[in-house]
């Protein structure tokens, strides 16, 4: 068994694994950005295979992806033109001072920040980045949804899709370290091809609503809206002329904040 990370390596099978066709992230996060009057240059902060940077651009907007994995550079250089496209790490980054109007940050992206140090270089970055009067999007799992529900945390999950003519299987283990407040994720991938599979570690910071409206506050922003739906990734998800909730019960939370002037 090999390790590393199957879906990232390869972008293009990442995007079979979660398809979106209808661009439902990248069409939240531009009703996000109309809704509370951002400007039109936009950070997309962990932007992976680019296709919601290209949606935010196709609507008129002046954005740059980053995002530290250079495989996901080049398939969003290729196949989701539009934004410039630059390699950055989330946990800290200096792509120029008051230069966005809004710094986007989707599916989890921000949750990489595992530390505390991590998650202030993080916001640190976004504030010299952001205008005055700048917005933050962001959207995640709720670290509070895991709190008490070890049935979650019990079983390996079995998923199975086909690309190519090949099937993949993937077993996934989920376990909360308390110590280091992490959801850690073991993920083994298998293909009847007859490579090897291939075993992946990862982990999410597991973030609280007030514990992230806390250090939104510290760095000088402003929460406007912190709520688990609707949203891109939730059941039933968002849909054009839905308003954000006000509950933080579900398993994704979504933020929107404004750099005070």
């Amino acid at each position: 068994m090999t390790s590393g990370n199957l879906l990232t390596d390869d972008p293009r099978l990442y995007e079979a694994r979660f398809p979106d066709p209808e661009r439902l992230a990248g069409r939240w996060a531009e009703d996000c950005l109309r809704r509370h009057g951002a400007g039109s240059r936009v950070l997309d902060l962990g932007c992976g295979t680019g296709r919601d940077a290209a949606h935010l651009h196709a609507a008129g907007r002046r954005v740059v992806g980053a995002d530290l994995s250079e495989a996901m550079l080049a398939h969003a250089r290729v196949h989701h033109p539009g934004p410039r496209y630059v390699r950055g790490d989330l946990r800290g980054f200096a792509l120029g001072e008051g230069v966005f109007d809004a710094v986007v940050c989707l599916d989890s992206a921000l949750l990489n920040c595992h530390g505390n140090d991590d998650l202030d270089g993080c916001l640190a970055s976004c504030r010299r980045a952001l205008a005055p009067g700048g917005v933050l999007v962001a959207e995640m799992r709720n670290g509070a949804y895991f709190l008490g529900r070890e049935a979650l945390l019990a079983r390996p999950v079995v998923n199975r899709f086909a690309w190519q003519g090949t099937s993949y299987r993937s077993t996934t283990t989920l376990y909360v370290d308390r110590a280091a407040q992490l959801l850690r994720r073991t993920r083994v991938w298998s293909a009847d091809d007859g490579r090897r599979p291939v075993e992946q570690h990862s982990a999410w910071r597991l973030l609280l609503p007030q514990e992230l409206r806390y250090f939104l506050t510290v760095h000088g922003f402003s929460v406007l809206a912190l709520h688990d739906g609707p949203g891109p990734r939730t059941e039933p998800p968002w849909r054009e002329g839905d308003l954000p909730g006000t509950a933080a019960d579900a398993d994704r939370l979504h933020v929107v904040a404004r750099l005070d002037a």
